[in-house]
């Protein structure tokens, strides 16, 4: 009995840690978010890349909510990393204006 006390409060201790240090963690994280998108990157990506499967598009055809939808559909189908997808949907919503 004494032995199961003793690992009960090892886990609630580890479980005290862990719950203050993921508040830091989080914290620490929530700073460097969203990552910011690159427009030159971007419209280096869409030259390169878009008009491989179809023409290109004007920027002023998708409203900015619909180029988000479409590009992080487009990083699947044509394997963006994030980052790339941030940098197309910058590229692509400040070209929109």
């Amino acid at each position: 009995m004494k032995k199961q006390m003793t690992n009960i409060y090892r886990v609630m201790t580890l479980s005290v840690l862990l719950g203050a240090g993921s508040g830091f963690f989080q914290t620490a994280v929530a700073a460097e978010w969203p990552v910011k998108g690159d427009f030159v990157k971007g419209a280096q990506l869409w030259v390169e890349n878009c008009n491989r499967c179809h023409s290109y598009r004007d920027p002023q055809e998708l409203r900015d909510d619909q180029w988000i939808t479409t590009i992080y559909h487009m990083r699947i189908r044509a394997g963006f990393t994030g980052q790339q997808a941030r940098d197309l949907v910058t590229f692509m919503q400040k070209s929109n204006k």
